[in-house]
């Protein structure tokens, strides 16, 4: 079994890469039920925000490099890199626009494509034993998983440049500095903590959580006019909405809306 799900109630779940699949997460059929969970996870309305972690010294360290080698020397490479990355980009897209939400809780190292799905996050917990690294440069490869989109938004253009030029490994403390990582705690109250977030996070309306996820992405690319069109636009779907009518109601009534969607 490559993963595991504890559903821990209030809408929240557990996703937990098991050892040789942390270690060595990006072999085809792996890739292929780590993708199948987390999309069943995110279609499901009654998850309102799930966590992803690994075991032992990794969170996700990206792909087994002796496979690699093998499809090397056997012609094939071109062709497994194609489906690995063919499964692992729509599944962040999805996540990137989906009003489900996604907290990072980084036991260990996150490397290669497994950074991806580190940066992909709402919100990401580390222990002081996580790192974060590229690991792209030492095979003679260029970055993927979406860092090179999803680092910059985070740390800037400029120590994005430097941790992939200079192939760097960011401890947790560093990462922290960064902005790369949101906060760290003790290991033993990593998944705690995690669960915290996700609750908090996730309790609010869809249309809260997708419409800032998605304003978030778009605005560093959009002029100020533009982006002022796609926030108007957003804001209108959403006030026609059974959510906003909870809100009103909750709000004239002194009380907290349930976002539920039953």
């Amino acid at each position: 079994m490559a993963v595991n799900v504890d559903h821990r109630g209030d809408g929240v779940a557990i996703v937990t890469l098991l050892a040789e699949s942390a270690q060595n997460a990006f072999s085809i059929e792996t890739m292929n039920v780590l993708s199948k969970t987390i999309n069943s996870l995110l279609d499901d309305k009654k998850i309102k925000a799930f966590i992803l972690t690994g075991t032992g010294k990794f969170f996700c360290s990206g792909a087994d490099i002796n496979e690699f080698k093998s499809c090397y020397d056997n012609g094939t490479i071109a062709q497994l890199v194609h489906q690995l990355t063919s499964i692992l980009h729509p599944l962040l897209i999805k996540i990137r626009q989906s009003d489900t939400i996604y907290v990072a809780a980084l036991n260990g190292a996150a490397a290669g494509g497994g950074l991806g799905l580190a940066l992909a996050a709402d919100y990401r917990i580390a222990s002081p034993n996580a790192k974060m690294a590229a690991a792209f440069f030492s095979l003679g490869l260029s970055p993927d998983g979406g860092t090179t989109w999803l680092l910059p938004r985070l740390v800037g253009n400029k120590e994005t440049r430097k941790f992939f030029f200079d192939n760097e490994t960011w401890s947790a403390s560093k990462a922290l500095d960064k902005g790369a990582i949101d906060e760290i705690v003790q290991s033993e109250l990593l998944i705690e903590r995690s669960i915290e977030v996700a609750k908090k996070w996730g309790f609010w309306a869809p249309t809260s959580k997708k419409g800032t996820k998605e304003l978030l992405d778009l605005q560093t690319y959009n002029s100020f006019p533009e982006h002022l069109k796609i926030e108007q636009q957003g804001i209108v779907d959403a006030c026609q909405t059974k959510f906003f009518a909870k809100g009103v109601e909750a709000f004239l009534d002194k009380k907290t809306a349930d976002f539920n969607d039953d």
